[in-house]
Order: C-alpha cells, then sequence, then structure tokens
C-alpha cells in the first residue's frame, strides 16, 4: 500500500497566470516515465543555451493536464511539459509558448518517493474535493508543480504541488 506524505494539506489557492514554453503529447503517458523524460529532455534542449535569462528564482517546471484519464480513451490524453518564462521570450520548432489560466484551484503539496505514487496524490485531490463539496473546473488544466529536482535530492524523491482548478 501507498503511503503518501504530505507536506501541505489540500487548500483552495488562487494562482496567477504564467507564461511558459511548452511541448505537447497526445497518447497515453499514464504510468509512462519515458514520455515525460522524452518531453523534458526536448523542452531542457532548448532552454539550456538561454539559461540566463530563462531560469532564475521565479522559474517553475510543471506539466498541465486536460483530461480526465476515468472518462477519457488513454490515446486521447493530452499532455504540455512546461517551463515558465518571461513574455517576451522567443520560441521555435516543436516549443510552443501560451498563458496557462490561473484561478481558484485546490492545491496539495506532497513528497512522492516515485513515479507510481502520482496517480494516488491525484486520488487524494479529488476525494477532498468530493469531501468539500466542489466540483473541478474542467475548462481549465489541472497541473502538477514541481518543487525540485528528484536526480538531486538524497532519496530520489519528487516534491511537487498537485494543482487542480475549482468552480
Amino acid at each position: 500500500m501507498i503511503s503518501l506524505e504530505i507536506l501541505k494539506e489540500p487548500a483552495i489557492t488562487d494562482l496567477e497566470e504564467r507564461t511558459v514554453a511548452y511541448v505537447s503529447f497526445m497518447g497515453n503517458y499514464l504510468g509512462n516515465a519515458e514520455v515525460f523524460a522524452g518531453l523534458f529532455a526536448k523542452l531542457f534542449k532548448w532552454a539550456a543555451p538561454k539559461q540566463e535569462q530563462l531560469v532564475g528564482p521565479d522559474t517553475v517546471m510543471l506539466s498541465a493536464y486536460y483530461d480526465d484519464p476515468e472518462v477519457t480513451p488513454p490515446d486521447e490524453l493530452k499532455l504540455e511539459v512546461c517551463i515558465s518564462i518571461p513574455e517576451e521570450t522567443e520560441v521555435e520548432r516543436e516549443i510552443k509558448k501560451k498563458k496557462l489560466p490561473g484561478g481558484k484551484y485546490v492545491v496539495l503539496g506532497v513528497e512522492l518517493t516515485g513515479s507510481e505514487e502520482y496517480g494516488p496524490a491525484w486520488e487524494e485531490v479529488v476525494k477532498w474535493l468530493m469531501r468539500n463539496e466542489l466540483e473541478i473546473d474542467m475548462s481549465r488544466a489541472s497541473y502538477e508543480v514541481y518543487l525540485n529536482s528528484p536526480e538531486e535530492h538524497p532519496q530520489g524523491h519528487h516534491i511537487v504541488d498537485i494543482c487542480m482548478p475549482v468552480k
């Protein structure tokens, strides 16, 4: 049985809109760490030469999800792997740029021992929403905001904010 380490109890938070550079994927990403590794590699390859202008204390790495995996067929799931960027940043080829909407989100902070714990963390957010009689706003993306690099954590843990939009 998976036991999540909760760092920040679920709470309603107003997230700000943010400009991001991103690479997108459509297909079954569930439990597939290779999909994420490939997308992050593409994004980092683009960002590396621009590191001085892009990477700072406010830089955020995240994934944006647009579908409910319980409803959407796996091969139709949409995912974007993103890095926050200054608005004036130029992008090219498969790297795109957009504004991710902000608004009211429930945010759960967790420390995960591996990728197999992401699903249970999302389930924890959904259970909290149901207990509090709140409705998911499917018109906006849900996010995983990555607060560390697992490669740099002593035990390889993932420190993440799970963010789900609410009406």
